[in-house]
């Protein structure tokens, strides 16, 4: 009930913040490839650091055992987090956002991004154990790396400069952790336009302080010895959409739901609830066939390749990369190029 409970509260928290301060991670990367305008993924940027930093204080602390967590298994799929994530971030730009922006804008009352997230469920779900999960499994299996052959029992950076004995994980990650967020905040704070501009602000550190408080409600909660522990995770939507479609399916086998579950109802409750206090709530259709044909491949493409890189730009780009997974960085860098060749190819097509 915690976990439902406070996942609803958290994902109408983080809906609402997305939709007053515009937060979206693909639009920061078609701000700077159109308008050379950087304060959106500056934004970005500030909400990866106070969330990574906020995570490792609760890890060294004993708060969270961000060990247990999905990101950082001493398995990695450097091929699935590399191709995965540039298919994703491809797919994101055909659709004009990634799962959190189409969350939102469903909220909104845009039916086009209803259509996208149950792609992006049922798609997802067919490649993590569907029709597309043996191939997925045998390809990981095939370039999976066993980090512990090398004497690391996480993927985080700390794990790494561990080997060389230079101290513990968890200290090497809390030192990282500073180290990154403060050059974080010196490169998103020497821009004049983003410092003077408030809701940019606004929006990185309050999408990283909810990541943060997803990771402090899940990890408090964690129980090791239950019979089916649920590991601590905060904010993504891949999996989580496949397991709210098939819950609204379920509801009297599964009464309660999960905090994935719960966030993503907050997340559209809080989109939708912003929208009409903007006064800006529109019930909206696909342009034509044309737009509904990019808006299906973005949102195919967003599930196969958001199953194969275990999260999407805010479960990876944020959430992930605040554990310091070797993994999530890979992603991270992969969504952007997918990305940026996504927009380079609406340009050329638009020629």
């Amino acid at each position: 009930m915690a976990l439902a409970v406070g996942g609803l509260i958290i994902g109408t928290a983080f809906g609402w913040t997305v939709y007053k301060t515009n937060f979206c991670i693909m639009g920061s990367l078609s701000d700077i490839h159109n308008l050379a305008d950087w304060r959106r993924f500056r934004a970005w940027v500030l909400a990866a650091a106070v969330a990574m930093l906020a995570a490792q204080v609760l890890r060294w602390s004993g708060a969270v055992p961000l060990e247990r967590s999905m990101y950082l298994t001493p398995s990695l799929n450097w091929f699935g987090h590399a191709f995965g994530g540039a298919v994703f971030g491809f797919g994101m730009v055909l659709c004009g956002g990634c799962p959190t922006r189409n969350l939102v804008r469903f909220g909104a009352g845009d039916l086009r991004a209803m259509i996208v997230l149950i792609v992006i469920a049922i798609t997802g779900f067919v490649t993590l154990g569907g029709l597309f999960g043996p191939l997925r499994d045998a390809l990981e299996q095939l370039t999976a790396l066993n980090l512990r052959r090398v004497g690391m029992s996480t993927q985080s950076l700390g794990a790494a400069l561990a080997t060389s004995g230079a101290g513990t994980a968890v200290g090497l990650d809390l030192v990282l952790a500073c180290v990154a967020a403060l050059s974080a905040c010196v490169f998103v704070f020497k821009d004049r336009a983003f410092a003077t501009s408030r809701h940019h602000v606004v929006s990185g550190i309050a999408v990283g302080l909810l990541v943060a408080c997803g990771w402090a409600l899940t990890g408090l909660t964690y129980d090791e010895f239950a019979a089916q522990p649920s590991a601590p995770i905060s904010l993504t939507f891949i999996r989580p959409l496949g397991d709210t479609l098939d819950w609204l399916q379920r509801f009297t086998a599964i009464p309660i739901p999960g905090f994935g579950i719960s966030s993503v109802v907050g997340t559209l409750i809080g989109g939708s609830l912003a929208a009409l206090h903007a006064g800006r709530f529109r019930v909206l259709g696909f342009a034509d066939v044309a737009d509904l044909k990019a808006n299906l491949t973005g949102a195919v493409l967003m599930g196969i390749g958001g199953a194969m890189a275990l999260g999407c730009t805010i479960g990876q780009g944020v959430t992930g990369l605040s554990t310091l997974a070797i993994g999530s960085i890979i992603t991270t860098s992969a969504l952007v190029f997918g990305g940026l060749q996504g927009l380079r190819y609406l340009e050329r097509s638009m020629t």
